[in-house]
């Protein structure tokens, strides 16, 4: 198993959730206990224990990202106008990242990043390599011509294991999909649930 791989699960372990739904997931083979030697003892959380669980587990849902570009993400959210915990969601479903992952380009968020990282990537035409980059409603993201047939990239469009959400327009044949719009969070097909509420309140105390 890979290091990025390995760290992937550790994620899903840390936070006692399938983040992605991956029936590769150890948490599937029914071990209920949080990690450590202790976690079966461990005490029902406090509110603040709530809350920071709620933001580690948005954090790693999309690839772990860092503090520092969440909570640009949060205060950017804030100054939007409408409700802080549905602008946040819009906000991470935009990212290039997010798109790749949601058509079914990349099995996982953190081969989706990679593929941008190695510029398998293109917005409206455009060789684009930063995964945080934010795609507006309307832009084309499609893989890269000499990329398509990556077995990484066929073998995730084929996979059963999810779909493509009613946000996004996909090709799988001509590798090329659309972003529609930014969604909320009810439209978001999350494998666990998500509480962007508490992030708000995590951030806000």
């Amino acid at each position: 198993m890979s290091k990025r791989i390995e760290a992937k699960y550790k994620i899903n372990r840390r936070l006692s959730a399938n983040l992605w739904g991956r029936s590769k997931s150890p948490l599937n083979r029914g071990k209920e206990n949080p990690p450590g030697q202790h976690g079966q003892r461990r005490k029902k959380p406090s509110d603040f224990g709530t809350q920071l669980m709620a933001k580690q587990k948005l954090k790693g849902y999309y690839g772990n990202i860092g503090e520092k570009q969440f909570r640009k993400l949060y205060d950017e959210a804030v100054r939007r106008r409408g409700d802080t915990s549905e602008n946040l969601i819009g906000l991470l479903e935009s990212r290039l990242d997010a798109i790749v992952y949601r058509l079914k380009f990349a099995p996982t968020p953190f081969a989706a990043r990679q593929l941008i990282n190695h510029c398998h990537i293109q917005v409206n035409g455009a060789r684009v390599n930063i995964p945080s980059y934010r795609c507006k409603d309307g832009d084309v993201i499609s893989v890269k011509t000499k990329s398509k047939d990556m077995a990484l990239i066929v073998e995730a469009a084929q996979s059963p294991e999810r779909d493509v959400p009613d946000y996004l327009e996909v090709d799988h044949k001509d590798m090329k999909g659309k972003f529609i719009r930014a969604p909320k969070l009810g439209d978001v097909p999350y494998a666990v649930q998500m509480e962007p509420n508490l992030v708000v309140e995590f951030y806000s105390r």
